[in-house]
């Protein structure tokens, strides 16, 4: 039976966890370095530490933060925000991360996803897609700049180049649902579940672990939350009991 991984995520900036709702709105949630070394306490299987102001403010990643919580951690890392060129991405590589997670940079070029899984390998090479539901329209299309600039690309046939190119995992966050707490996208993930190959890690609006449990069934490798474990309203350990407890393999120690 495949096992599901459940990923915390780590929404830095400045240095600090955030949080808001659609991608605005952040408030301080906390340390990450001491976030980290409690979710590994807790078995959680690998961590997300995204800088969600690098893009809009025109920067990359700080890779002092990536030092600092690899200090502490043991589990995969992937590290995504303002990744743009393939240096960025060796310093990344080089400061703890064990995958990096490009968006913006990949949707204004989208060659950017070979180079990246021809240097590095489709294992590092993970794609995170921002979609929201087609204003007036069927569908979903691709969001960019923490969700500030839609695109007008399908966010369906923007997951299938993705892959094509070489990502070996799509990132998928619902823009609609993010930081909502009412569930996650289900339609969308089935739709891009289905559409490829490779891992699809569930993202955006989850509130308890029947979320979490409906993202699994609607075709999610694996699924990532933040705001339920920031503010501890369950552990990673809880959330993995219940989905053990409905049938679903997940990793023990």
């Amino acid at each position: 039976m495949l096992t599901h991984r459940v990923i915390p995520c780590l929404d830095v900036k400045d240095g600090r966890v955030v949080k808001g709702i659609r991608f605005q709105g952040l408030t301080d949630a906390g340390d990450p370095t001491d976030a980290a070394a409690r979710y590994e306490a807790e078995g959680a299987d690998e961590l997300v530490l995204l800088d969600v102001s690098a893009t809009p403010e025109g920067r990359g990643h700080a890779v002092d933060t990536v030092r600092a919580v690899r200090a502490v951690l043991s589990i995969p890392l992937t590290v995504g925000g303002g990744l743009r060129t393939i240096d960025h991405a060796s310093a990344l590589l080089d400061a703890g991360a064990d995958k990096v997670s490009v968006n913006t940079a990949a949707v204004r070029d989208p060659s950017f996803i070979d180079r990246v899984a021809g240097r590095f390998g489709s294992q590092c090479a993970v794609v995170a897609v921002d979609a929201a539901r087609r204003i007036g329209g069927p569908g979903w299309e691709v969001v960019v700049h923490s969700g500030k600039e839609r695109t007008g690309i399908d966010a369906i046939a923007w997951a299938r180049e993705c892959a094509a190119r070489g990502s070996g995992e799509l990132l998928l966050t619902s823009w609609d649902k993010d930081g909502t707490k009412s569930g996650y996208d289900l339609e969308l993930l089935t739709a891009v579940s289905e559409a490829v190959n490779i891992p699809v890690i569930a993202s955006g609006g989850a509130a308890h672990p029947d979320h979490l449990v409906e993202a699994i069934h609607a075709g999610a490798s694996a699924v990532l939350a933040a705001s339920i474990f920031h503010y501890a309203e369950y552990t990673v350990g809880a959330v993995k009991d219940v989905l053990a407890a409905r049938g679903i393999e997940v990793r023990r120690g």
